[in-house]
């Protein structure tokens, strides 16, 4: 099994078994065994080690304050940011189909590849081994923690800002979507009719492109 050293180094962390860093490194587009099942225990032992690792920075905060601390460090955003920044992406085994025309990989296969790789060194290493990892991972993200700023998403923010003005909701649709089925790319209108406003959004998944509009939206409500 091929070693990855550059990639051990910056996660802090040397695998005894060399194959779990290979599969969990190892998307189902090259082959088989891939790291689907890697990622499912990496998403879990991730919000294990996030939700202790916040209840000890802030004892004081509410249940729902945390709850919304843990969601934003954990949602694909914050695991691309993270994963980009441990190169995760260089050392990536993609099919020819996730590798065409030069593209950047797609931001849902790099963040499931870091929290595959969390579930590996889990597997590997025990929960220590894990925590350990995963909080030098996100050393910057913990520090950047403000629990008193919005923990909130975008489309929360904007709904909860049109109901506090008794506004009519806002709808969004999507607009076009490019791409082959493997690496779409999608783009989102967000309606306000009460206000007449609109704003549009793209991103690699319906999600993202909503996020996006949101803000966007946001933007010109507080103008």
């Amino acid at each position: 099994m091929a070693r990855f050293p550059l990639l051990e180094k910056r996660l802090g962390y040397r695998f005894r078994n060399a194959a779990l860093l290979d599969q969990a490194l190892t998307h189902r587009s090259y082959g088989s065994p891939n790291n689907e099942r890697l990622e499912f225990l990496g998403d879990g032992v991730l919000g294990c080690v996030v939700a202790e690792e916040l209840c000890s920075r802030f004892p004081q905060l509410s249940e729902g304050k945390l709850t919304r601390l843990r969601a934003n460090l954990v949602r694909e955003d914050s695991l691309h940011d993270v994963a980009l920044a441990l190169g995760v992406h260089e050392f990536l085994r993609l099919g020819d189909s996730e590798r065409s025309g030069g593209a950047e990989v797609r931001p849902s296969i790099v963040s499931d590849a870091l929290e595959a790789l969390f579930g590996a060194v889990f597997l590997d290493g025990g929960y220590d081994a894990s925590r350990k990892t995963i909080l030098g991972a996100y050393a910057q993200a913990l520090a950047k923690l403000d629990p008193q700023g919005p923990t909130k998403d975008a489309k929360t923010r904007l709904q909860e800002l049109l109901q506090g003005e008794r506004r009519e909701l806002p709808e969004y649709r999507i607009v076009a979507v490019h791409g082959a089925a493997h690496r779409q790319s999608f783009e989102v209108e967000c309606v306000v009719a009460g206000l007449g406003l609109s704003a549009t959004g793209s991103g690699t998944s319906r999600q993202r492109a909503e996020q996006q509009a949101a803000e966007t939206m946001l933007g010109k409500l507080v103008e």
